[in-house]
């Protein structure tokens, strides 16, 4: 079970592994032993996850997620298979919490007087510093 929030959990069953060949570290056993992994979760068809998770989490895998709504993720960093296993679980459920998490709706505000004050005096200012800069005129 990948624990995603306290009320939300992806059963195991859900994410299947592909061992494949990597490139990398690891001399001649690369050419040997499948030790990349590429983890596949069909997201947008996932029981487990609520509908407003799945909206937040389209954009934010982003080239990960295939047309189908399947993400994929492929693990080659290390020499192991589990090690690689476990970053490619790390990197789905950081995903995961990552589009769990509910945007802060925006509040709008109005400026100040003050501060509305304080930004016509500073362009008064700036007008009087352009003004002094340019040629004298002859008022007759």
């Amino acid at each position: 079970m990948l624990r995603v929030t306290r009320s939300i959990a992806v059963p195991e069953e859900e994410i299947a592994f592909d061992f494949i060949r990597a490139s990398g570290p690891g001399g001649q056993n690369v050419n040997k032993v499948e030790t990349a992994v590429q983890l596949r979760f069909p997201a947008l068809a996932s029981p487990s996850l609520p509908e407003d998770l799945k909206e937040r989490l389209v954009p934010l895998a982003g080239q990960r997620m295939t047309k189908d709504g399947v993400i994929v993720i492929t693990a080659r960093s290390f020499r192991t298979q589990e090690r690689n296993r476990q970053d490619a679980l790390e990197r789905l459920l950081g995903l995961l919490q990552q589009a769990a998490h509910r945007p802060k709706a925006r509040i709008a505000t109005r400026p100040t007087l003050a501060s509305k004050r304080r930004r016509l005096e500073g362009k008064t200012k700036r007008s009087g510093i352009k003004t002094m800069r340019s040629r004298p005129h002859s008022d007759d």
